[in-house]
């Protein structure tokens, strides 16, 4: 996961993909970029999208924002919790990885 700040200035226009600005901004496969409520940039990883506490952020950005958000996707919360909910599925799908099968 990899976070960054805006820069003052910077923003891209509606149509165009913001994955590919240029190879500073370019996501990594199997990523997906966000914005969190306070402007930090955050490319979180697609496998993580299915823990219960970032689905819970996924709807209220939809019920804040809609779903024809145009550009990367808000997160209506700031980049302190945001990180801690995604540190929270990480070590839970570690959590998971690690369990041996029975």
């Amino acid at each position: 996961m990899a976070w960054g700040k805006k820069k003052v200035g910077e923003s891209a226009s509606p149509g165009a993909s913001p994955c590919h600005l240029d190879e500073r901004h370019k996501v990594p496969r199997g990523h997906v970029p966000m914005v969190t409520g306070c402007g930090q940039r955050v490319v979180v990883a697609v496998r993580l999208l299915r823990d219960p506490c970032i689905a819970e952020l996924l709807r209220m950005a939809a019920r804040q924002y809609g779903y024809g958000q145009p550009g990367m996707l808000r997160i209506p919360c700031d980049a302190g919790h945001f990180r801690r909910v995604v540190d929270g599925a990480l070590r839970a799908q570690s959590r998971l990885a690690a369990r041996p099968d029975t």
